[in-house]
Formats: C-alpha cells, sequence, structure tokens
C-alpha cells in the first residue's frame, strides 16, 4: 500500500513550501528512487524547474519536464502527465491524482496559507476515506 506524508508548514509562503519539496526530492534522489513532481500549472513546474538548479550551490538533480522519454532523468515533473515507474509523487497540486496508488510513496506539502490549507485537509480527508492512514511531520519555519 502507498505510503502517503504530509508535510505541515507553520509557513505561509509558496515559496517554502517548493523549497522543503526540492529538499525532499534531493534526499530522494540521493537514496536512488525516482521521483514525479506533480503541479496544477505549466507556470508552477518552470518555477520549480528554476528552483531544482538553484535551491543548493553543490546540488545537481537531473530532471525534465514531461520528458519524451521518462525513464532517462530520474526526475519528472508534470502537470496533466504521469509517468509509468516512479517511486515517490510529490503532489504540490490541490487535487490528487487519479493514479496515485501506483507510487510508493505520495508526499504532500501544505502551508498555513488559507487556499492551500485547505485543500491539503480535502486531500487528506480524500485519502483517509480511501483507506489510507496518512503521517504527519510538523516543520517549523
Amino acid at each position: 500500500m502507498t505510503q502517503v506524508d504530509f508535510y505541515i508548514l507553520q509557513d505561509t509562503a509558496p515559496q517554502e513550501r517548493y523549497r522543503l519539496a526540492c529538499r525532499i526530492i534531493d534526499k530522494a534522489y540521493g537514496l536512488g528512487h525516482r521521483i514525479h513532481i506533480h503541479a496544477d500549472s505549466l507556470e508552477l513546474l518552470q518555477q520549480l524547474d528554476d528552483l531544482l538548479w538553484t535551491f543548493r550551490d553543490r546540488s545537481f538533480i537531473p530532471h525534465e519536464i514531461e520528458p519524451d522519454e521518462p525513464d532517462s532523468v530520474p526526475v519528472t515533473l508534470g502537470n496533466q502527465w504521469l509517468p509509468e515507474h516512479a517511486d515517490v509523487l510529490v503532489n504540490l497540486a490541490n487535487e490528487v491524482p487519479e493514479s496515485f496508488s501506483r507510487f510508493e510513496r505520495v508526499v504532500e506539502i501544505i502551508t498555513q496559507e488559507g487556499e492551500n490549507r485547505e485543500s491539503g485537509r480535502a486531500r487528506y480527508r480524500f485519502y483517509r476515506e480511501q483507506g489510507y492512514t496518512p503521517t504527519h511531520h510538523q516543520i517549523k519555519s
């Protein structure tokens, strides 16, 4: 069964959410996992693409937005597309992707900003209704 982890930030800034996503991705990549980042818009994916290059001075995480050959990179990004093979799904979208259960782990990152917090609560309820027991981690700013 898919492991679902909610990371609850005490911050309201979206940028902190994206930085935490990069740290989680960096750690998972370092452990040899294949990761997919799912977001609502191409604009956000492009921001994340830039941030993955710049969030750490010495960090290199090979990634690509909706690649033609998804198995060629360990980290993929998409807003309407999910790869066939990946271990970790970092969901930054307001909804849970339909095929989330094919991933070993789902990461949800929630801030205290109103809309993000409310959509996070809805996703949490969704996972519970599907029989999952999400784990939550409180992250201090």
